[in-house]
């Protein structure tokens, strides 16, 4: 399939299957015996995340946070921003996501883009091709890989505002009224088909084939990603999908590993580096993207302190290995005594699956990719901005 032909398809999608999205905002294993010791050293990594990304942006030259702005500033989107303001007083999720984009610092949206800046600056020019020479840099960094770092944000941007589209089918009394979730579904999907239009014109002035074919495969992977997503999330039951963590692993790269992974390979074939240090750049935003995942999914399992309202995927890493160790009985037995007239009680659910074996494993795991990004980064030469990569990794594994 085209790329062309995939962002026309790319709204159905997103928006027909499963049950209604809702952002979640946050951050392969053969088995768990198996992860090893942690080769972080938390002496030296930094205190905080948002610390961690102000080093990153002064060492790749400016905040990686308006890295899209020229697009989100654009009088088309303004039009859109415009429409956007009448979801005020409604629920529909594309105003958490405008939100978010706007406001949300703590989780660094920007994070895709910063990386692939970092990383291009480590590996810096190819030693053994020349025809990089004549293109522009600035602080280490080509100005093509600049804008590549601007297309995976604006990909990533994209589907975000699309995973925000309502299923129309599934609503209830409580989502408000129907014609407010259809006018914020149109707005989603054009806004989201915006974005993604302006991400293929940039893929196309690269004027590299490679690149191209790297981020279209990201941008499927994504699309296959979130559909499986879909598929298994929770029913109106809260009896989940039997998919075990050989799966979720598959599915999280797919929907979150893929676009970072390619786009770091993408930025050393723009500077014209052999396959080695090509493949070495996919395995660290691989396995980055990985554990940052993980990270995300603990956040309602580890936070000193957590509102009993507060939900959590049923899919998410924790709940899938807790539900592997205890066998899929037992999991079903634990969901119906945590259902309370209908509704499952997260609160109790949450004690429950802390109780078990799921959430050590889950940081295992998250420790596991961050040792095999870090390994990874063992190829490149030492500099500032592999020692922000090192960080970046230190950041997302540390849970103390």
């Amino acid at each position: 399939m085209s790329f062309r032909r995939l962002l026309l398809r790319l709204p159905r999608y997103l928006g027909v299957s499963g049950s209604p999205r809702r952002l979640w905002w946050s951050p392969f294993l053969d088995t768990i015996s198996s992860v090893g010791s942690w080769r972080g050293q938390s002496s030296r990594s930094p205190a905080h995340w948002n610390q961690v990304v102000s080093e990153a942006e002064k060492i790749v030259g400016y905040p990686t946070s308006f890295m899209s702005l020229r697009c989100l500033l654009s009088d088309e989107l303004s039009n859109i921003a415009m429409q956007v303001r009448k979801l005020v007083g409604t629920q529909h999720p594309l105003l958490t996501t405008a939100r978010g984009l706007v406001h949300e610092s703590r989780h660094n949206l920007q994070l895709r883009g910063l990386v692939v800046l970092l990383i291009s600056k480590a590996a810096g020019p190819s030693s053994m091709n020349a025809s990089c020479q004549n293109y522009d840099m600035v602080s280490g960094i080509y100005s093509c890989q600049r804008s590549l770092a601007e297309i995976t944000e604006l990909i990533h941007t994209a589907l975000l505002v699309h995973r925000g589209i309502v299923n129309l089918s599934e609503l209830q009394s409580s989502d408000g009224p129907l014609k407010d979730m259809q006018f914020g579904n149109k707005i989603a999907i054009l806004s989201g088909d915006f974005l993604l239009a302006n991400a293929c014109n940039g893929l196309a002035l690269l004027q590299n084939t490679k690149v191209v074919e790297l981020l279209a495969s990201a941008l499927m992977d994504l699309v296959q990603g979130v559909y499986r997503e879909n598929s298994t999330s929770a029913k109106e039951n809260h009896i989940t999908e039997d998919i075990g963590i050989s799966t979720w692993k598959e599915q999280t790269f797919l929907s979150h590993g893929a676009l970072l992974a390619k786009s770091c390979q993408a930025a050393m074939e723009l500077a014209k580096h052999d396959a080695d240090v090509q493949d070495m750049a996919f395995q660290y935003g691989k396995h980055m993207a990985m554990s940052h995942k993980i990270n995300s999914d603990l956040q309602p399992f580890i936070k000193e302190k957590t509102s009993d309202s507060i939900t959590f995927n049923l899919n998410s890493a924790p709940v899938v290995l807790h539900q592997e160790f205890l066998g899929r009985d037992l999991w079903i037995k634990q969901i119906r005594e945590a259902q309370e007239k209908g509704r499952l009680d997260y609160a109790k659910l949450r004690e429950t699956i802390k109780a078990g074996k799921g959430v050590t494993s889950a940081i295992d795991l998250c420790r596991y990719h961050g040792n095999k990004a870090l390994e990874a980064l063992e190829s490149f030469p030492p500099s500032e901005a592999r020692s922000a990569l090192e960080n970046i990794v230190f950041a997302v594994t540390r849970f103390s």
